[in-house]
């Protein structure tokens, strides 16, 4: 079979370009060996932000667009991304004020017109935004947003599939090469295909990919670790830290699933993909940095989770991993039928990578590129205002209750209604298999958002698993494994 477009790789790049290549008509074949956002994309801060300490590496470019492409998002996914203020303590800082001033407003002049408030000094009167931290609450506040990392990319792969796209989950490249003017590839479920130009989007595999399919590389890519732990809630309010540690790095402490926090994030240099672990050490200089600013302390033993996950940066020189570059660049070689490798790039900018992917596509492959997602809505995403579609879900299904209806509006959006068109009861939405996830909404995930396993539910499409006790988890995975 012929494609104009085979994809390799199911991450947030891979995914927002099947559905920018979907949306210019392109037949579109997308291949991952694991799970859609298995790795780096679902090991994410879970931020959609301009990236504020990029500003101190004179990103102004990067950020800019970073932010550009924060204001669409929030509007085109509202159900998966939501403002967050943060609030950025200037007590013992490694900056002086002066500076972090000037940060802030550039960075709220940068993006242009925003949605979200701008940056200002923290206020005696502002107790909604204050936690006991040892050096008191003087500093600023500032926005940006959180958005549930895997299931973005996720919804790029469903908008790509409602367009033509075919998403092959559990399906790996095993050869290709070049014949003529195609590329002709075997696949690991047993089929031959063709296709005018591929995509290498595999992430921290950018370089393997490349030996694979006889190519060598120009750019290189720097591999650098980035790791988080989850605590019990450090602090009520639904605000955010940005925190500054003596090594001039920053970590977040941002609110996470209603009863914890998020505490990241580390940048190590490592070699192999493979290495997406956390270490004791990273633990322990997360507590540390958390335990010098909040007057409640933590240790490793009050780590509830943790997530790591290899960023495959693209390497501009610079001496420390904290310093290497968030942009991304795209390599094309039309030595014959067309490669396009991606290196680097961030969630908040995939949108703007896979645009300009398909723009350096469409000389070679002889198609006229044009702006199709700058004011696409992302699947589920159709509504004015968030807390009126809450509204209007628990009044429709009131046998939800209040938190599985919250979780499963931001999960599925507008999606909700197709899910449960016809049921009017408890009954009808089948068996719980666990923390309130039953038969309707696991067919669902099964048959429409590529779920196989019992993880695939748990730690990607949910966030289930973080409030379910091991023994829970197993009896999850028993009961999906018998889902008809």
């Amino acid at each position: 079979m012929t494609h104009d477009l085979l994809i390799i790789g199911g991450g947030i790049n891979g995914c927002a370009i099947a559905r920018e290549a979907s949306l210019h008509g392109l037949e579109v074949l997308l291949v991952e060996r694991d799970d859609l956002a298995g790795h780096t994309s679902s090991a994410s801060t879970k931020l959609i932000h301009g990236g504020l300490r990029y500003l101190e590496y004179y990103q102004f470019k990067l950020v800019a667009e970073a932010l550009r492409e924060r204001e669409r998002l929030i509007h085109a996914a509202p159900h998966i991304i939501r403002p967050l203020l943060f609030v950025l303590p200037q007590e013992n800082s490694v900056r002086p004020w002066w500076m972090i001033r000037l940060g802030l407003y550039l960075y709220d002049m940068l993006g242009g017109k925003m949605t979200l408030p701008r940056s200002r000094g923290l206020r005696a009167g502002d107790t909604a935004c204050s936690a006991p931290l040892k050096g008191g609450n003087r500093g600023f506040v500032y926005s940006d947003a959180a958005v549930d990392d895997s299931r973005l990319t996720v919804l790029n792969a469903i908008d790509a599939a409602a367009n033509g796209a075919e998403i092959a989950v559990g399906v790996a490249l095993e050869s290709a090469r070049r014949d003529g003017d195609v590329w002709r590839a075997k696949l690991s479920d047993g089929r031959e295909i063709t296709a005018r130009a591929i995509v290498n989007a595999a992430g921290p595999w950018v370089h393997r990919m490349l030996d694979d399919l006889g190519v060598s590389a120009r750019s290189d890519v720097r591999l650098v670790k980035g790791s988080h732990i989850v605590v019990p809630r450090l602090y009520e309010g639904d605000h955010a830290y940005i925190l500054q540690l003596p090594d001039r790095r920053i970590i977040f402490a941002i609110p996470y699933q209603g009863d914890f926090t998020e505490i990241g994030t580390t940048d190590i240099p490592v070699e192999n993909p493979e290495d997406a672990k956390i270490s004791a050490d990273e633990i322990a200089y997360l507590c540390d940095a958390v335990n010098s600013h909040f007057i409640r302390q933590i240790s490793p033993a009050d780590v509830m989770s943790s997530w790591s996950g290899v960023r495959p940066l693209y390497d501009d020189g610079a001496s420390e991993a904290k310093a290497v570059t968030r942009d991304y660049v795209l390599e094309l070689d039309t030595d014959g039928p067309a490669l396009l490798s991606v290196f680097g790039g961030k969630i908040t900018t995939a949108r703007h990578l896979a645009e300009e992917a398909l723009g350096r596509l469409a000389a070679p492959m002889g198609f006229p590129p044009h702006p199709v997602t700058r004011a696409r809505v992302f699947p589920g995403g159709a509504m004015p205002d968030f807390a009126l579609f809450l509204a209007e879900v628990r009044l429709t299904w009131p046998f939800l209750g209040d938190a599985r209806s919250a979780r499963m509006a931001h999960a599925y959006g507008t999606m909700l209604a197709e899910m449960l068109a016809g049921i009017a009861d408890e009954g009808g939405m089948g068996a719980d298999l666990g923390g309130g996830l039953t038969e309707i909404e696991a067919r669902w995930l099964r048959d429409l958002e590529w779920a196989r396993t019992a993880e695939d539910v748990l730690m990607r499409r949910s966030k289930l698993g973080l409030h379910l006790t091991d023994a829970e988890r197993a009896l999850f995975a028993e009961r999906w494994a018998a889902l008809s």
